[in-house]
């Protein structure tokens, strides 16, 4: 047994688990962890093992392991209640420096941050032209159909950024933290470019996200009388209309704390903390993305749901589809094959809900394909219909998966917490409503093909696609 004479170093603690007096070297650590002396104490494990010795009045001693940000420590440490207080001995003390932060990381980290906190996000091509939008805040609602509208044009046109008389667009580097304003709201906003790129190359697209300096604020409740019933709004129902924007922000602030923790952007941190603090972030994605799958759902069942149709290249949309997926594709060696500048298909959908349904399609296809593999996009004119075909090397679908794949909450028999399994039956929805379908084609072992068909513009030029074989079908398989 260890006597006073061996310990490395004293401290007391009193009733309220402040850290009243303490030798070096764990004064040092104590305050680098942003504690005070006197103070609450600021070591993590040291407090749980101070608390867990106070509540059971028990000599309690182990190794506690914490980080001051240059350093991971690990001590072994004997905390003995005494009175209201503890005295606390440290028997050994172990420093060893930290790695050096990866800048990649640390930019990921803060692009995830931008993503959940983000009221507004838009898709941008190569030339920060808007692709799509989405947004939910009140304040936001011109500027968001404003951008809809303006499908094609660069998003800086639609509003005004600060301190910048220079032509628009500029470089996005320079974009990039901008503060921006623009009609509709009073809050402070700043713009986060995302590039979507391959290491040295230049970004294939972009994701904007507008986050607000200061949360909106409440509306007034009124009294609804209790006799009133509550209808669906514009296709909008109880979770679209009430619920989702409710939940948004506060689940967003969740996972943005959690990813603040996680990578010790506030402070140092013990490891086992930070991995707390990644499922927690990992669990707000799921429920947040799955607050976004119940709104869509409403959308597309309410019986006054429709599109608005408009003459499209189905060509362009795929190409637009292939550009946004490219990095995550690329971060598996997946390989996406899209329609090649030069292939046209004209057809009569919505460009928006289209591009959501391709999303979609090769979002699977990148999650089920084997690494290193390929996902094929192509083009079908076929009489007075248009066709875009996506295929992978994935496990394939049986007979009886094929019959289920459309249906509700169904997630092809996946273990894992990503996905709500409504993303194929809002999409089969979304083409219905477009005058169209989605079907599959598939076999166990041999990959799948996903089939969205959609009325073709009969008054628009002559089609142009491949004709060569160079995509495997459902029978040939890829695996």
């Amino acid at each position: 047994m260890h006597s006073i004479a061996t310990s490395l170093a004293q401290a007391r603690s009193d009733g309220d688990d402040r850290l009243v007096s303490a030798d070096e070297p764990l004064a040092g650590l104590h305050l680098r962890c942003g504690g005070e002396i006197p103070g609450i104490i600021a070591i993590p494990a040291l407090l749980e093992l101070v608390r867990k010795a106070q509540t059971y009045n028990l000599k309690l001693a182990r190794t506690i392991r914490a980080t001051d940000g240059r350093d991971a420590i690990s001590a072994w440490v004997e905390v003995e209640p005494v009175g209201e207080g503890s005295n606390i001995v440290i028997r050994s003390w172990q420093a060893t420096p930290l790695p050096t932060e990866d800048p990649a990381q640390v930019a990921e980290h803060r692009s995830a941050i931008d993503r959940t906190l983000a009221e507004l996000t838009a898709r941008l091509d190569a030339q920060q032209n808007v692709l799509t939008v989405e947004s939910e805040a009140v304040d936001l609602a011109d500027l968001t159909q404003a951008m809809r509208d303006g499908f094609g044009k660069p998003w800086t046109d639609f509003v005004t950024i600060a301190g910048s008389s220079h032509q628009q667009p500029l470089h996005w580097r320079l974009l990039d933290g901008a503060n921006v304003s623009f009609a509709g709201s009073e809050r402070s906003w700043r713009a986060a470019l995302l590039p979507h790129q391959a290491p040295g190359q230049e970004p294939t697209g972009f994701e904007l996200c507008l986050t607000a300096e200061q949360p909106l604020a409440a509306p007034p409740v009124l009294p609804v009388p209790p006799a009133a019933p509550v209808l669906p709004q514009n296709g909008r129902g109880l979770v679209g209309r009430d619920i989702a924007p409710v939940l948004r922000q506060p689940i967003a602030r969740i996972i943005a704390n959690a990813e603040t923790i996680r990578t010790r952007m506030a402070g140092p941190l013990a490891e086992e903390y930070s991995q707390y603090a990644a499922d927690i972030a990992v669990a707000g994605q799921h429920l947040l993305s799955l607050v976004e799958d119940l709104a869509d759902l409403e959308v597309v069942e309410a019986e006054d749901f429709n599109t608005a149709p408009d003459r499209i290249d189905l060509a362009d949309v795929a190409r637009r589809a292939a550009g946004i997926l490219a990095v995550r594709a690329q971060e598996r060696g997946i390989a996406i094959d899209a329609p090649r500048l030069g292939e046209h298909l004209p057809a009569i959908a919505e460009f928006r809900r289209v591009l959501q349904v391709l999303l979609n399609l090769v979002g699977n296809a990148i999650r089920y394909s084997p690494d290193n593999s390929q996902v094929w996009i192509r083009l079908e004119p076929e009489g007075a219909r248009a066709k875009v075909i996506v295929a992978d090397q994935g496990p394939g679908l049986s007979a009886q998966q094929q019959e289920r794949v459309f249906e509700k909450f169904e997630r092809l028999g996946r273990s894992d917490e990503s996905g709500s399994g409504l993303g194929l039956y809002i999409s089969r929805r979304l083409a219905r409503a477009m005058g169209g379908e989605l079907t599959v084609e598939s076999a166990p072992g041999q990959g799948a093909r996903f089939i969205l068909d959609v009325p073709g513009d009969l008054l628009a030029a002559a089609p142009v696609t491949r004709t060569e074989p160079d995509e495997p079908n459902a029978n040939e398989g890829g695996d």
